[in-house]
């Protein structure tokens, strides 16, 4: 049993959450957008710390002056812009806005879709508190970079919840708009296995891929579209070529060396996703299908060849998940500190530098922090007894009931 002013202080923190929860993401982003604009170029560089926000930005531009997205454009930023041909037209909102007014809204976009998302889920509202106050330091790490990965989880999250109101349709939209910002967001739908109307959401979801993939025709050709796609294919695969990222490959080959070859791990990785779809007689328990999307969340960063630190808020929010959605031992509690303190906190200034240089960075404990939670995970989908994802027990009843 807890102490009585872990308790009180518990329920304080969570009755806060969930009145303020909202204000404190939107402040979050407000924060960080204008920090991010205030520090101005980086040391050492004519470059901004917003310079993300500036690639998006500016990939509208040369989209509508039909011009190569996927070029250098180092007199405008660093860095290439890697997402599909349909991304540029969501930033035109933004676009002809001031860079502090533009990296504020499109900040408080992340921040707000995610904590919409998990406000969706079919969780009673004090755990979905839970989720948003543990996931908020995660976030503040990507609205600092201005990253998408907030608004990747909280579609993601919107498109479960949708479909666990059998809004099928609707749901379909933000998983297939996800594809379109990050590809690894397209194997969201393979929650829609667990409804009866599985081919309906195959249907939507081709509807809306189509649509979303089409959109840019209203600013050019038909074989300009054909060459843009062209090009995001070839920058992907070299992408995948180059780099190992923050992920399961980082962490293996800095411990082990190259022990295998980075496909062989992928391909790995994504027959460990697939298994505990065999356990097609759960499908009908809710705690499965949240379960299974906690570990979809995990498995889209760590083993993503592209994974940075701020790709993270995706994987913690899976944690949270995970760890809130269903009574937990003592084990689990300690997996979940090694993430906040390996995952979230290390990359902050709270944590200290030395450490952080010496020792959480050059082993990759944060994707091994989460990597733990996501073999544990993994364990509970495959062998836990159907009774463990059963609602119908007495202290399921009690966390329903928040």
């Amino acid at each position: 049993m807890p102490p009585p002013h872990w308790a009180k202080l518990k329920a304080a923190l969570l009755q806060m959450g969930g009145r303020y929860g909202g204000l404190l993401y939107a402040l979050l982003a407000v924060g960080a957008s204008l920090q991010a604009y205030w520090l101005g170029p980086k040391p050492n560089s004519s470059y901004t710390h917003y310079n993300n926000f500036l690639i998006f930005r500016q990939a509208y531009f040369h989209l509508c002056a039909g011009q190569d997205l996927y070029r250098p454009y180092p007199a405008e930023h660093w860095d290439l812009f890697k997402y599909s041909p349909t991304f540029p037209l969501l930033m035109a909102p933004l676009a002809y806005l001031p860079d502090w007014l533009g990296l504020v809204g499109w900040n408080l976009l992340n921040a707000l879709v995610l904590f919409w998302g998990v406000r969706y889920l079919p969780l009673a509202p004090s755990l979905q508190t839970a989720i948003l106050l543990f996931s908020a330091l995660e976030l503040l790490t990507a609205l600092q970079n201005a990253q998408s990965n907030a608004l990747i989880a909280g579609l993601l999250l919107l498109g479960f919840g949708a479909y666990e109101r059998g809004q099928f349709f609707w749901g379909s939209f933000p998983i297939a708009l996800t594809g379109y910002i990050k590809l690894f967001g397209l194997g969201g739908y393979l929650v829609g296995l667990f409804y009866p109307a599985r081919l309906r959401i195959a249907l939507y979801g081709l509807f809306w891929g189509a649509l979303l993939g089409i959109l840019p025709l209203g600013v050019v050709s038909p074989a300009q579209l054909g060459a843009l796609y062209a090009s995001w294919g070839r920058l992907l695969a070299q992408d995948y070529a180059e780099s190992i990222g923050l992920s399961v490959a980082g962490w293996l080959y800095s411990w082990f060396g190259e022990i295998l070859p980075k496909s062989h791990l992928t391909l790995i990785g994504s027959l460990a996703l697939l298994l505990p779809l065999l356990r097609w007689q759960l499908y009908a328990t809710r705690a499965f299908r949240c379960l299974f999307l906690a570990y979809f969340l995990l498995w889209s960063v760590l083993f993503n060849h592209k994974a940075e630190s701020p790709t993270y808020v995706i994987a913690v929010v899976g944690v949270s998940l995970w760890y809130f959605g269903r009574p937990r031992a003592s084990l689990d509690t300690a997996l979940l500190i090694g993430v906040f303190v390996f995952a979230s906190l290390s990359p902050t200034d709270l944590f200290p530098k030395v450490l952080r240089e010496s020792f959480v960075k050059p082993y990759y404990l944060k994707p091994f922090s989460c990597l733990l939670v996501w073999l544990r995970l993994g364990g509970e989908l495959l062998w836990a007894k159907r009774a463990f994802f059963e609602e119908d027990g007495p202290r399921a009843r009690a966390r329903a009931a928040g």
